[in-house]
């Protein structure tokens, strides 16, 4: 009889422990993370009356895998374009919040006497709330449509990311066991390089693999394909010298973009639930209550440093943001615990071994304190705001309000121009940079030793610089001649003649970034003097300039890029769950877009537009019709409404409600006041001699169309029922199994 792993055992035992204790904690309403923790706890060789785990390596290792999928379907939900959309008081407030909270917990650490990495990874760890228990405790409390919540879950959104990138730093740190400025510097630039270049290739890439491959994917393979995906850049992270988490996320970041993204992330969410719970019980067998009650004092003062610190720095930053005082302590007082990256910062330190044992214990009770806290933090919000109000001076709440009444410095006309096309130039510059940089790194790096192995040396440098150059060369025309003729430069151009020479001297630049890279493959790979090399240079540089398929190319490029970095905007767009571009604008003009659904019983449905004339009677105008997958942009006017569509209707506050208010009486009819009249009955008619229908067929009988009824089967002699045939005559004996409404089929049977 063979003998059961102990990697199965322990994981019966972790499994068994976790939904017990999920059970419980999901009965008494409480966070799900703490009863995985509770559970580590009991599976733990330190609590004695439960099995404990016999091989905690193996379960390290799939903890580990817990963590991949946890930033996987994290970059799965937060996209990078969240960023963006965020807005300025969410960026500041969560720039404060991290920067404040990493200085607060290094200064903390460093007065207990621990050491400078412990100090470290102890503020990264307290930077970081709880996105799950604040979005829980919100709903619970019924203040997740509030102006404070909204905020607050921004500030999240970029936190979880921001994460990412601490985890990044802290790895680069941990390895060099440097503070060193330069150092740190050019592991933020190299971040920067890969963040960009993943981002790019792989939003350039992938969609086009799913679209081609789409037929192919069924859940499973899509499944299989999505977790290859995530480890492949797993991998390609952990080789780059970055994190695996951090692989993960960028992939999860990447897939969010493609139209599979929603599937993929409900197929996925099921693994990450097993592995997160592992990794979440792995965090419990940690605990270590000898450990908690030694450093009692140093969980005690972390405690209440993530408190009052995270209440502090997240109203700065909401009143910096430019936000009123009763949303900055509403805000502050909800971000008041630490949550899941706390762990898994803590997971990073101890599988790079800087950091001592006691801190992982410390983080996790400090953890579950403040969770258990939040909902009593969250409601102090208004007492705390009211005893501020009362004892603020009068001069600092007419600074505050008047900081946040303040409007933005508007910035002339000319400035805001510079700032666009500078900013755009940048983007183009940086991104079509890195490009060629990763080209020419793999060029060199790959390409080039494999060509010596297949041919001539002076052959495979020839190769070499060809296929470099041709890969390149949609990115330096791209660097050359982007936006030279965008609106921006003609009206600088146009404006002033001072601004010619600063317009003349950006696009030399450009062409001079571009000599460069030309230059730098040719010097790298061939040993000739520099008039010829500057020869050839600028001959390269002016082909690349001049050539149409180089110009079709980059234009291919860009666009095919720019529709996959859309594509889930533009479906949802055409499907109405998105409000077009458009809509923001009109704004300003008093005019909106709003959709309205057609009910299946409105009298409108089935009418054209020109006989609804919704212009004339309510100012209003049909942008779109949207029926199932299809949509109708600018419908004619013989084109018809049918129940069940959504319209867009565009037009002033006024007209849309009063369209909306006369769908809405339109679209409810009375009920009948004898409800029997409607009422469907089924009843068994005997054929006799006297009867009407002797000797005639159906369509003779007049049953359906003089009657209203429906003749559903014959019974004949043999008892059987029959389904009726228009072309057979009625018989004596015959019995009609008659279908209608109630009135109707008395009348039928009064014959």
């Amino acid at each position: 009889m063979s003998q059961l792993p102990p990697l199965i055992a322990d994981l019966a035992l972790i499994l068994v422990c976790a939904g017990v204790m999920t059970l419980l904690f999901k009965k008494f309403k409480q966070p799900l993370v703490l009863g995985y923790i509770v559970a580590g706890f009991l599976a733990s060789p330190h609590f004695a009356l439960t099995p404990s785990v016999m091989d905690a390596g193996s379960i390290k290792v799939w903890s580990d895998i817990g963590v991949i999928f946890l930033l996987f379907a994290l970059g799965l939900e937060f996209s990078f374009k969240k960023i963006v959309r965020a807005g300025g008081p969410a960026i500041t407030t969560a720039l404060t919040i991290i920067m404040g909270m990493v200085f607060l917990g290094f200064t903390v650490g460093s007065a207990f006497g621990w050491g400078k990495m412990d100090a470290l990874f102890l503020g990264g760890m307290i930077s970081m709330s709880s996105t799950t228990i604040i979005y829980k405790a919100f709903e619970d409390m019924g203040l997740s449509k509030k102006k404070f919540a909204s905020l607050v879950m921004s500030v999240l959104i970029l936190e979880d990311i921001l994460a990412v990138v601490l985890m990044v730093v802290l790895s680069t740190v941990a390895v060099s066991s440097s503070f060193e400025g330069a150092a740190l510097a050019g592991s933020i630039l190299k971040l920067v390089f890969f963040l960009v270049l993943w981002l790019v290739v792989g939003i350039y890439l992938i969609p086009l693999i799913l679209r081609a491959t789409r037929k192919l994917l069924s859940d499973e393979t899509l499944l299989v394909v999505a977790l290859g995906l995530c480890f492949i850049m797993v991998v390609i992270a952990d080789k780059t010298g970055f994190s695996a988490a951090f692989g993960a996320f960028m992939m999860g970041s990447i897939l969010a973009e493609t139209l599979e993204a929603e599937h993929i992330e409900r197929l996925v969410k099921p693994v990450k639930d097993l592995f997160g719970a592992i990794f979440f019980v792995s965090v419990g067998m940690m605990v270590d209550p000898a450990m908690i009650a030694k450093y009692w004092l140093p969980i005690l003062v972390i405690t209440l440093t993530v408190i009052l610190g995270q209440s502090f720095f997240a109203s700065l930053g909401v009143l910096l943001s430019g936000q009123r005082l009763k949303t900055a302590v509403q805000s502050g007082l909800s971000l008041t615990q630490i949550g899941e990256f706390a762990f898994i910062i803590a997971s990073l330190g101890v599988s790079l071994g800087v950091t001592s044992d006691f801190l992982y214990p410390i983080v996790v009770a400090v953890s579950v304190i403040t969770i258990f806290l939040t909902p009593y933090m969250i409601r102090l919000a208004d007492p705390v705001y009211n005893f501020i109000d009362r004892h603020l001076p009068a001069k600092v709440k007419d600074f505050l309000e008047g900081y946040a009444a303040a409007s933005e410095p508007r910035e002339g006309k000319a400035d805001s121009l510079w700032k666009q096309y500078l900013g755009a130039i940048g983007k183009v510059v940086g991104i079509y940079g890195i490009l060629c940089i990763a080209t020419c790194a793999l060029g060199f790096s790959l390409l080039l030793p494999l060509m010596h192995k297949l041919l001539p040396d002076i052959w495979a440098r020839i190769v070499t610089a060809v296929a470099i150059l041709l890969v390149m060369a949609p990115f330096l025309r791209a660097i050359m001649v982007k936006k030279n003729r965008s609106e921006q430069f003609r009206t600088l151009w146009q404006q002033n003649r001072a601004n010619r020479a600063p317009l003349v001297a950006s696009v030399a630049v450009r062409f001079a970034i571009s000599l460069g890279f030309v230059l730098y493959v040719l010097g790298r790979l061939f040993h000739i003097g520099v008039p010829l090399l500057v020869l050839l240079t600028v001959l390269i540089a002016g082909f690349i300039f001049f050539s149409r398929f180089t110009k079709k190319n980059s234009r291919r490029i860009e666009q095919t890029f720019m529709t996959n970095l859309r594509s889930r905007e533009l479906r949802e767009e055409y499907l109405g769950q998105r409000a077009p571009g458009y809509a923001a604008p009109l704004l300003d003009k008093d005019l909106h877009l709003a959709d309205f659904d057609i009910p299946a019983e409105a009298s409108w449905a089935g009418e054209t537009l020109q006989q609804l004339k919704l212009g004339q009677r309510f100012g209003v105008h049909v942008v779109s019709i949207l029926r199932g997958t299809r949509r109708i942009n600018i419908p004619k006017a013989d084109d018809r409404i049918f129940p069940h569509d959504r319209i867009q209707l565009i037009g002033p506050d006024s007209g849309l409600e009063a369209f909306g208010k006369a769908l809405e009486a339109d679209s409810v009819p009375p009920l009948p006041e004898d409800l029997r009249e409607d009422e469907m009955i089924l009843r068994r008619i005997p054929v006799g001699p006297e009867s009407p229908f002797l000797g005639k067929t159906l369509g003779q009988s007049g049953i359906r169309n003089h009657y209203h009824c429906l003749v559903a089967g014959v019974e004949r002699g043999d008892g059987n029922l029959h389904i009726p045939d228009a072309a057979i005559p009625f018989e004596d004996g015959d019995i009609i199994w008659a279908v209608g409404c109630l009135k109707d089929v008395e009348a039928l049977s009064a014959l």
